[in-house]
Formats: structure tokens, C-alpha cells, sequence
């Protein structure tokens, strides 16, 4: 059962980072321990090209906020009615008449 803390679930292993995190600190809280490795090597190089926050050489890590933001904008969380797909399409929700006019 949800408590009235959970509000940011989907995000509540990337809170627990600090302000600044090793990539592999950012592939535990995202995917867990299971699927770190191949997120590291496999996924991360592509969320590079598509925008994915660069290491801060200062602080030696990624700025978890910005990650955070990454994905909100990744999935549409913050885009309303735009549902963006885990390739990172996006579907724009549009009424039955409206899909029928264009």
C-alpha cells in the first residue's frame, strides 16, 4: 500500500543518490542490480545521443536532477497528452473525429 510520502515512486531510488552520481550508482537506482551491466554498456551510449545528461568532470558524475528531468522528458510524463513510446516516439492522443479529418 502506497503512504502519502510515495507520491514521486518512480523516482524514489534516484532521490536517495546524492546531487552528483557515478554512472554505476544511476544504473542500480534505474534498473536494478540485475540489469546494471548491460544498461551501462548497452543502453547508456544510446541515451548519450539522444540528450541523456554528460558527466560534470568537476564532480565526477552525472547531475541526478538532470537525469531525472532526462526521463520525465523521455516518457512524456510532463508532455500532458503526449505518450512517448520506449523508443522515443511520440503519440499524440487526438479525438476519433479529429484522427478522422487529418
Amino acid at each position: 500500500m502506497l503512504g502519502a510520502n510515495d507520491n514521486k515512486l518512480p523516482f524514489k531510488a534516484l532521490d536517495s543518490l546524492p546531487l552528483f552520481a557515478s554512472d554505476k550508482e544511476i544504473a542500480l537506482a534505474i534498473v536494478g542490480r540485475a540489469k546494471a551491466q548491460y544498461w551501462l554498456t548497452g543502453v547508456l551510449p544510446t541515451l548519450e545521443r539522444r540528450g541523456f545528461p554528460s558527466e560534470d568532470p568537476l564532480h565526477t558524475g552525472r547531475a541526478v536532477p538532470l537525469v531525472k528531468k532526462f526521463y520525465e522528458d523521455y516518457f512524456g510524463i510532463t508532455a500532458g497528452y503526449a505518450m512517448a513510446k520506449p523508443g522515443g516516439e511520440e503519440k499524440i492522443w487526438q479525438p476519433k473525429r479529429q484522427r478522422k479529418a487529418a
